[in-house]
């Protein structure tokens, strides 16, 4: 049957209709907001390449995560930029260090809001790569996980309702649920960025996080951008060794990879709509190009629309604020 029988247009006619016909749906609960923390008091230090964000001191991540978590935020992503790096990532190995002092604060002081903590070493080592660095540059992978399993088991202490290992070396998600297992954090989910891809769309994150490398860059452990059937073998073998979501990052640039992982697993999908993508909004709706509220919606209804069911986004406590106008 066609035109004129078939006439698709009578279910787009008015906004009731197309709410009721409306396939894919964006609601608060699917957000998480990510949050920087650095060292001091009374810290809220803009990040230049990410209108609207900033660098935030332990008291002023809490009210930051008091405010999204009253705007109807379900949950945040923490990242620690502490003052000390070493090649050991001694600050992350602190059972008192940055990340456990804000993780123990905002659950304190907001304990129904889901504390996410990003499990890395590039922030808190001299040389801001992901694993432990051997002589000549390389990457110790083996070492790397026992150390992000120790930081894992931290932040699991300090009470952080998940654990996102980002680092992207082969069998840190084994390691890291065995040493939570064992010390009594077997409740603790493990949220994997399980195909990270080596994105140019990191830049502005790597200002907010303090984490570029010292030298070289990390295509030796994340993902060639060209590579759509690796990505289902590492999310299918972080599945395997233990994680609860997984993620995949960036999203925009990747919706057929979110696709392909949503098709292939039972465990919930998270894409992470990255500082790169933020700010190319906020640029263009800065100089009046786009509007910027339709092009976030827009994106992140595509995002979900490939598949996936939460999204990582620093657009999220304005986003649930027009959702819930």
């Amino acid at each position: 049957m066609t035109f004129p029988n078939e006439r698709p247009r009578r279910t787009r006619q008015s906004e009731v209709w197309r709410r009721m016909v409306r396939e894919t749906h964006l609601v608060p609960d699917q957000l998480i907001y990510p949050l920087f923390v650095v060292p001091g008091r009374g810290v809220r230090r803009p990040v230049e390449s990410m209108p609207g964000i900033s660098q935030l001191s332990v008291d002023a991540v809490v009210e930051e995560a008091k405010g999204a978590h009253a705007a109807g935020v379900p949950a945040v992503l923490l990242f620690a930029a502490p003052a000390q790096k070493d090649a050991r990532a001694s600050a992350a190995r602190d059972p008192h260090g940055l990340a456990a002092q804000a993780i123990g604060s905002i659950k304190e002081a907001c304990p129904e809001l889901l504390v996410w903590a990003d499990v890395c070493l590039c922030g808190a080592t001299d040389h801001g790569h992901c694993g432990h660095v051997l002589s000549g540059g390389t990457i110790d992978n083996d070492s790397s996980i026992q150390t992000l399993a120790e930081v894992a088991l931290n932040y699991a202490r300090a009470g952080a309702d998940a654990v996102a290992p980002s680092d992207m070396m082969d069998g840190r998600v084994q390691a890291i649920r065995a040493l939570l297992d064992r010390e009594g954090h077997a409740t603790t989910p493990i949220v994997a960025y399980a195909a990270k891809y080596a994105s140019c769309f990191y830049g502005p994150f790597r200002e907010a996080a303090e984490s570029a490398p010292a030298f070289g860059d990390r295509r030796s452990y994340q993902m060639d951008p060209a590579n759509a059937r690796e990505a289902l073998r590492e999310v299918l073998l972080d599945v395997e060794e233990g994680a609860d979501l997984v993620m995949v990052k960036p999203a925009g640039p990747y919706l057929d990879v979110i696709r392909e992982v949503r098709a292939a697993v039972r465990v919930p999908v998270v894409a992470y709509q990255v500082s790169g993508e933020f700010s190319l909004i906020k640029a263009a709706s800065q100089r009046g190009w786009i509007d910027e509220r339709a092009a976030v919606l827009e994106t992140l209804t595509g995002i979900r629309r490939a598949g996936a069911d939460l999204i990582i986004s620093y657009f999220a406590p304005e986003v649930v604020r027009w959702l819930r106008a």
